[in-house]
């Protein structure tokens, strides 16, 4: 897995590449914030709050990343061992 999981994913590209909501396949934007559970992304059309654990998601067309898997705070998941 690339390291990008563990970079700080502020200002990156993030762009949904799988969802258990159909709605949300595709969505692109810039990360505005991350908390937790949640990304904050800015879309062409307005800023989105996606939920973690239902998105696969690339940043900036990297590798997949499973929401599911990084569900803790950007603090905590920089220094975590995947």
């Amino acid at each position: 897995m690339s390291r990008t999981i563990n970079l700080p994913w502020i200002s990156h590209n993030l762009t949904v590449i799988g969802s258990d909501d159909p709605s949300l396949v595709g969505v692109s934007g810039t990360v505005l914030d991350e908390t937790k559970r949640t990304i904050l992304v800015r879309t062409s059309s307005g800023d989105l709050t996606l939920a973690k654990d239902v998105i696969t998601f690339t940043i900036d067309s990297g590798d997949a990343i499973d929401g599911s898997r990084v569900t803790q705070r950007a603090e905590d998941r920089i220094g975590r061992r995947y």
